[in-house]
């Protein structure tokens, strides 16, 4: 891989997390730790892999992108406005009655969202009829849909694997950020997913895992993911840090649908090393 696209994207991801937290913060609600988790699969998918135009969301021809774990839109809306589709001013908007950015994507109101989600276990099922839909056009596009692993506990999910792996459904590649920990505990305190890649795989799906974090092969992996879906059904395995970034936020459960106060804002910023940041903060 090109050192310096992954350096650019490393970059990116880091004020991707930057504006997850001040989005949080200053709203004082929003899912922090699932959203820095997903950080890197979302800066490569839509700052490299995924073709898109900012300038022009309901481009016919556009990749398409579902985020199933419809709560972590911290992440999404920091991911869509860095990219421009919206003002990164807007973020502090995050929540707020009348708001284009709410708690749970909307398709209708949101400047690159493809699909307005947030009950958990629907987006594999929507991604399948969308890759379907565009085969049936006669469109070449990809469609990616990024699961969270708490939400693959739910009986939707492998329903829709098992539909697309049975009809060798193509040009849809499906993210699992793998991060096990969930609402109040660990998945496998929960509900162990193990052994989740030969699960997939008696699915009928090509199967593919990454360090979910490690940009280099985040796009390394979902590139060769592509490169595949067009003989069938294909999911990464994104084995991810829940709050990956802040010390005190990874692996912690409590940080699932918390926002840092001021205090632990502070803190954060100082960890990611955003120096400016931190230096108007403390103005």
């Amino acid at each position: 891989m090109d050192s310096k696209i992954i350096r650019d994207l490393e970059c990116k991801a880091k004020e991707i997390r930057y504006l997850i937290l001040k989005t949080t913060h200053e709203a004082g609600a929003g899912h922090t730790g699932g959203s820095l988790s997903m950080t890197e699969i979302m800066t490569a998918l839509f700052f490299n892999i995924m073709n898109i135009d900012s300038s022009n969301p309901t481009m016919e021809g556009r990749d398409r992108f579902i985020l199933s774990k419809g709560h972590s839109t911290p992440g999404y809306y920091s991911t869509l406005a860095l990219r421009g589709f919206f003002p990164e001013s807007e973020l502090s908007t995050f929540d707020r009655i009348d708001s284009r950015l709410q708690a749970h994507p909307d398709m209708n109101k949101c400047p690159g969202v493809d699909y307005s989600t947030g009950s958990l276990g629907q987006g594999l099922s929507i991604g399948i009829g969308i890759a379907q839909g565009g085969a049936a056009a006669g469109r070449s596009f990809h469609t990616f849909v990024l699961i969270g692993d708490g939400e693959s506990q739910e009986g939707q999910v492998w329903e829709a694997a098992m539909y697309a792996g049975a009809s060798k459904v193509k040009r849809i590649v499906a993210i699992v950020d793998y991060n096990k920990v969930q609402l109040a505990a660990t998945t496998a305190q929960t509900l162990d997913l193990e052994p989740l890649a030969d699960k997939w795989t008696a699915f009928g799906w090509n199967v593919l895992e990454c360090d979910g974090n490690d940009m280099a092969e985040v796009l390394q992996t979902i590139s060769k993911a592509v490169a595949q879906d067009g003989e069938g059904p294909v999911v990464v395995l994104a084995h991810t840090v829940k709050g990956k970034g802040v010390s005190f936020m990874e692996g912690k459960f409590q940080w699932h649908g918390k926002a840092p106060d001021i205090d632990e804002y502070r803190r954060a910023l100082h960890e990611l090393g955003c120096s400016d940041a931190l230096e108007a903060v403390n103005d």
